[in-house]
């Protein structure tokens, strides 16, 4: 009945009348406005284009349109967010829910909203109409949890990171083991290994490296004198949507945006493009607090002075097994660093400091998608927010650059900030932000091209990058990696670069990892033929040209040999601080390498009757349903892969693993989204989404671009307006 009266009464307001023909405020007169005021083409893979009169309509538009493609993910991204999922998914969450409550406290973000600027405020007002009009209007979609959105929420999600800061500097496991022996017998039964959400990954050694590659060139080196650009964020292959914003207000951006948020996470507008990578710049510490318990409570030492513990009462929600809805309240401890996240193996207190700054966050977002140059840009960046990423940037002005972070606090260098620092010592304390002047930004270089893939920005230039000595370690612990290797081989030394040459750089076949890690293996087997399964495995290996390719048999060899070493070499503890592929390479003994061969011959030959799999018969892609965690089966349909993993140096990134019940890999992670900009009088790209435009199994946009992805072809990006709409599958209103 709610929504009935509530589309009753849009109705009204649409035509500007409610009852007796009176004039209202909001909200559905409000939402009226922005129905009339937006519209949403859909083009031939289903793309949402979406033009509005503001910004605030674009914003009303877009989230209506994410939630027609996946409301779930729109609504399980802010229930993870808010600290919400043991909501929904029962007891064993109430931990990931903690985590973010330490944090995210809807009281403070309720007061950081009613302090936001009025053009923000406006745009979150939209950001929630757009979604409760989307419910309002669809009566068949369920809520798991939130059925009424408020304009506060989009605060609490609101940089768009891939993992996000708290995820990534908290293991859930280490805070159940503290705050559990703290809350008794309130969170007795809570384990943290729920089903659904987070970072649980059953066998590490199978993780994809979390990450991005990012591409500009110069005019200088361009067939056609203008920029040329990559994004490739990879992610899960369902985590953004590729979608395009417009307004009359000078808003005009195409890219990936994360579900449930109202700006283009990674994209482009017509004048310029930012690609963000994940940075390994030091943005998380952690202080080993010195504790005092005492009859007035817990303090902690800080030089001179014992300062009282901050306490904050948390009260989790969780889902019975009953279905019913209970309440558990537990004590956050927190000095001047941060909350208490874990205790260290001495049992001593372990506090986190990162970034929250959920307002500047969602203004340097919103603000960079409308720059129009480098001017607009840098004062976008200047915000200082994107704690979780690097930023490749070009425009159609024929600048190009490179940031290595961009919020970065200050401290002594002289302490170890990958380990605790004590925070008993005021010396570890920050001493305010870095400015932009002190941070490394390379812009232009005399190279022209500009590279990273979560690797050392020292070859982000070639030989014009910077040197580590001119930067403090914590702001650039950063190593190299195969992929940051790959790139500077396909980049250094060409010219007459132009879209289809960037395209075969970025899914170039090669990998550097196995040339540094499969001639060890040669040499073993030539060392020892009386070890080798059989003759031909060396025959397969020895001239190999560290490849991939849908037929490779050499490729399924490494790939599976490689991820075993790993696991001979950690079980063994023979890692060195260089890491575990160094020391592969170089370090690991004959035998070990004869021995991880022969398990990888005797599982392929029990999977599949011979070792010699071709690697797109084992790397496939499968997407069955809509589900966040999806099944995977061999008895079901699926596309074969020639691309890579990224740990091996491909820079088409293809992660992919075993699931219960499977002889095949199935991938998740990787190249997500891919967009090929040039820049010049007239914008031209191409793009791929591997996880199609919608989550709905009946619709063909659910894997049109899956066997296209494969394929490395990519579809014309209908950026101008004439060119969406004669290519229009559809065009209305929201709610239409």
């Amino acid at each position: 009945m709610k929504r009935l009266t509530y589309l009753f009464v849009l109705l009204a307001a649409c035509t500007g009348q409610q009852d007796g023909g009176e004039q209202t405020g909001a909200p559905a007169d409000r939402i009226g406005e922005h129905v009339k005021n937006t519209e949403i083409i859909r083009d031939g893979f289903g793309v949402a284009h979406v033009y509005g009169k503001t910004d605030s309509d674009a914003v009303f538009g877009m989230i209506y349109a994410q939630c027609e493609d996946d409301f779930n993910r729109v609504e399980m991204n802010f229930i993870n967010a808010m600290g919400r999922l043991a909501e929904v998914e029962g007891k064993d969450e109430l931990f990931r829910d903690l985590r973010m409550k330490l944090f995210i406290d809807p009281v403070e973000i309720k007061e950081l909203y009613a302090g936001s600027p009025d053009w923000l405020k406006t745009l979150m007002v939209a950001w929630a109409d757009g979604i409760n009009h989307y419910l309002a209007t669809h009566p068949e979609r369920t809520p798991k949890l939130i059925t009424e959105w408020e304009p506060w929420m989009a605060l609490c999600f609101s940089e768009g990171s891939i993992g996000g800061d708290i995820e990534r500097g908290i293991s859930v496991n280490r805070l159940r083991q503290f705050y559990q022996g703290l809350a008794g017998d309130a969170m007795e039964g809570a384990t943290a290994y729920g089903p659904v959400y987070g970072d649980r990954v059953d066998d590490p050694l199978n993780q994809e490296p979390r990450g991005s590659n990012g591409i500009s060139i110069a005019p200088k080196l361009t067939e056609n004198g203008n920029a040329l650009f990559l994004i490739n964020p990879h992610t899960s292959f369902f985590f953004r949507s590729e979608l395009h914003m417009v307004s009359e207000e000078g808003l005009n951006a195409y890219g990936a945006t994360t579900w449930g948020q109202f700006f283009i996470y990674q994209g482009f507008n017509e004048r310029l493009g930012w690609m963000h990578t994940s940075t390994y710049a030091d943005v998380l510490d952690e202080y080993r607090e010195t504790i005092l318990d005492t009859d007035l409570g817990y303090y902690y030492q800080h030089g001179e002075e014992k300062k009282p513990l901050t306490t904050k009462e948390i009260t989790l929600r969780y889902k019975a097994e009953d279905g019913t809805m209970q309440d558990t309240t537990l004590t956050g401890y927190y000095t001047h660093h941060g909350p208490v996240v874990r205790a260290d193996e001495d049992g001593g207190w372990i506090t986190m400091a990162l970034m929250h700054r959920p307002v500047d966050a969602l203004r340097q977002s919103f603000g960079r998608t409308k720059a129009q140059n480098w001017d607009e840009f840098y004062e976008a960046m200047s915000i200082r927010t994107n704690s979780s990423n690097n930023t490749v940037y070009a425009d159609a002005d024929g600048n190009i650059a490179y940031y290595h972070g961009n919020y970065l606090m200050k401290r002594d260098d002289s302490f170890d900030w990958s380990q605790p620092v004590d925070g008993s010592d005021p010396a570890t304390d920050y001493q305010g932000m870095h400015s932009m002047e002190e941070m490394m930004i390379i812009k232009n270089p005399e190279n022209g091209w500009l590279q990273n893939c979560n690797s050392t920005p020292f070859t982000a230039a070639g030989e014009y990058s910077p040197s580590p000595e001119d930067f403090p370690k914590y702001m650039v612990p950063d190593r190299e990696n195969y992929r940051g290797i790959h790139a500077v081989q396909v980049l250094e030394g060409k010219t007459g670069w132009t879209l289809d040459k960037l395209r075969a750089a970025a899914y170039d076949p090669y990998m550097p990892g196995f040339v540094n890690m499969v001639p060890g293996l040669v040499s073993a087997m030539e060392a020892d033929r009386l070890s080798v399964p059989d003759p031909n495995l060396y025959e397969q290996l020895k001239d190999w040209d560290f490849k991939w390719s849908v037929e490779s048999v050499p490729t399924t060899l490494a790939h599976f040999w490689a991820t075993e070493m790993v696991r001979l070499v950690r079980e063994s503890g023979a890692e060195t601080p260089e890491g575990v592929y160094p020391y592969i390479a170089e370090g690991a003994p004959d035998a070990m390498r004869l021995a991880a061969l022969s398990n990888v011959v005797n599982t392929l030959t029990e999977d599949f009757g011979s070792w010699e799999v071709p690697f797109g018969e084992v790397n496939r892609y499968q997407r069955i349903n809509s589900e966040i965690v999806q099944p995977f089966s061999d008895d079901q349909p699926s596309i074969p892969v020639k691309f890579a993993s990224g740990r091996w140096g491909s820079l088409a990134a293809y992660g992919a693993r075993k699931y219960p019940g499977t002889k095949r890999m199935y991938g998740t992670r990787g190249n997500s989204f891919v967009a090929f900009v040039e820049f010049g009088d007239r914008l031209s790209a191409h793009s791929i989404s591997t996880g199609g435009g919608s989550d709905n199994p009946q619709s063909k946009h659910f894997d049109d671009q899956a066997q296209m992805n494969a394929d490395a072809e990519f579809k014309q990006v209908r950026f101008y307006r004439e060119d969406v709409e004669a290519d229009a599958e559809k065009a209305y209103h929201p709610g239409e």
